[in-house]
């Protein structure tokens, strides 16, 4: 049932992601041109997010398990260090000369092409790098 409500959940997300335009690289970088033809679109999408996250978090937040009986995980962590700085800037850049982010770029992949491919092969490169190399930290 978990495996069935992960897969629902997700195909919505993906639904929304390409009903929006937000697969759409184009229409993101659209959204980060201030200066040239800016496209507020993605703005609505977030404020959506926002919306929907700011009504669920006080519910989710009371509730010791999930609908679904797991363990409510919800984040902890206050801290503002290199690490996240440096994530944050690296994403963006990402983002901005991509024009993707995971979400969208899995999304993405389900319309075809190179581009989507491409990204997501970078993107599974990047976290393998991110694993190695936190295991090497954790191995000196």
């Amino acid at each position: 049932m978990k495996l069935l409500t992960a897969l629902l959940c997700g195909l919505l997300f993906g639904f929304g992601l390409i009903l929006s335009g937000m697969s759409n690289p184009s229409k993101v970088l659209g959204f980060l041109d201030l200066a040239g033809n800016w496209d507020p679109s993605l703005a609505f999408v977030m404020g959506g997010a926002v919306l929907v996250g700011t009504l669920a978090f006080p519910f989710a937040m009371k509730r010791p398990t999930s609908i679904l009986g797991d363990a409510m995980r919800l984040p902890t962590a206050t801290n503002i260090d290199w690490r996240l700085v440096l994530g944050g800037l690296t994403f963006g850049v990402g983002w901005g000369l991509a024009g993707y982010c995971p979400g969208p770029a899995l999304a993405s992949l389900a319309q075809g092409g190179v581009k989507p491919l491409l990204f997501f092969a970078a993107m599974l490169a990047g976290m393998a790098l991110f694993e190695l190399l936190e295991r090497a930290k954790k191995n000196l």
